[in-house]
């Protein structure tokens, strides 16, 4: 088990086990939670993003405590763990956000920069990067 302060919990596994789950391995919901409450708090401020005019104008009107909840849902879901995301498809959501891949590409700097402080393991990183990667065709725009 990783938690997300840097401090690693390490148990043997036996071959008959199946593999520890990503969710558990960065130490459940609560971990996932900080770090994705640093992220919307480091995104939403962001001047590039910011300067997508219909980004910004998300910001304005959609509360960062209401993204925060559905990303950590989201994130706790697509990593093995107990919750269920309920909100709207990354393509519904993102659709009019006119997102580019300069702004995809600020916004995966953005990430990697949370997973730094948190020392996220390399693994852990990329498996991460590789569930965020997995909705860059529905988030950014087709031009």
């Amino acid at each position: 088990m990783v938690l997300l302060t840097g401090i690693k919990v390490v148990h043997a596994e036996s071959q008959t086990e199946e593999p520890e789950s990503l969710y558990n391995r960065l130490g459940g919901l609560a971990p996932i939670a900080v770090v994705v409450n640093d992220f919307i708090d480091v995104m939403v401020v962001d001047e590039l993003l910011n300067a997508n005019p219909a980004i910004d104008a998300a910001r304005k009107a959609v509360p960062a405590s209401y993204l925060k909840y559905h990303v950590t849902a989201m994130v706790c879901q697509a990593t093995g763990g107990p919750c269920q995301y309920q909100g709207r498809t990354m393509k519904a959501s993102h659709a009019h956000l006119n997102i580019s891949e300069k702004e995809w590409d600020q916004m995966a700097v953005l990430l990697k920069g949370v997973f730094d402080k948190y020392e996220i393991p390399d693994k852990e990183q990329q498996e991460l990067m590789d569930i965020a990667g997995s909705t860059q065709s529905d988030i950014v725009s087709k031009k």
